[in-house]
């Protein structure tokens, strides 16, 4: 689902009353349209006598660019209000997510059955990866007489690709020469470049992350 401003409300004084102990003063409850953070407790900050810092005017913000499940965004709000409760009470915590944070965190997923982290990249990365358009690359998948198998990607131009296989043929070690068309994010991590050379991953299944992969005729 959606953040919305009734959600987040209804939320808040839910999780205010049964984690929190009532303990939490009202607080502004925005949506964003942030694509990097999916939740944030911002906040100002003012230096007072004695070296002493005092945080007010705060506010839980989030985004509304990822369609998330709704224990999902409650656990993000969980996590902001942790925040705001740290900084509201005037608490020093050891880092952003130091100390304080981690032993409340720890606290209300026991107690709750909450799964609550430290941060928010796990739920970034799956739903940025679910609304991203597939990139589509060439990977030429290279048999060698050893056994061995390499791969590359390559620029999709038609001439270059039969060049590629050319000049890996003149060479004795060579089988095989395949090239397919796939958009696995797997094949992301390796450059693009017509250069007479091969790849050969570590990892020993790579070979399955082509089973989808369409073959291309030249």
């Amino acid at each position: 689902m959606i953040a919305t401003i009734p959600f987040l409300e209804s939320r808040f004084k839910a999780f205010n009353h049964a984690c929190f102990a009532d303990s939490l003063a009202p607080v502004p409850l925005r949506l964003s349209r942030a694509v990097r953070s999916l939740g944030a407790c911002t906040y100002k900050k003012r230096r007072l006598l004695f070296g002493k810092v005092e945080y007010y005017d705060f506010c839980i913000r989030i985004s509304t660019q990822y369609d998330l499940p709704e224990s999902e965004l409650e656990d993000i709000l969980l996590h902001e209000m942790i925040h705001y409760e740290i900084l509201s009470k005037q608490q020093q915590d050891s880092s952003a997510h130091g100390r304080l944070f981690r032993a409340r965190m720890k606290a209300i997923n026991e107690q709750f059955g909450r799964h609550i982290a430290i941060t928010h990249r796990g739920a970034l990365q799956r739903t940025s990866a679910a609304t991203q358009k597939p990139v589509w690359r060439v990977v030429a998948r290279v048999r060698l007489h050893d056994g061995r198998i390499g791969i590359k990607v390559l620029p999709r131009i038609a001439q270059r690709l039969k060049a590629y296989r050319s000049g890996l043929l003149h060479s004795r070690e060579v089988a095989v020469v395949e090239f397919f068309w796939s958009d696995d994010p797997y094949f992301a991590r390796f450059p693009k470049s017509s250069a007479l050379n091969l790849f050969f991953p570590a990892d020993p299944d790579f070979d399955q992350n082509l089973a989808t992969a369409r073959p291309i005729d030249l």
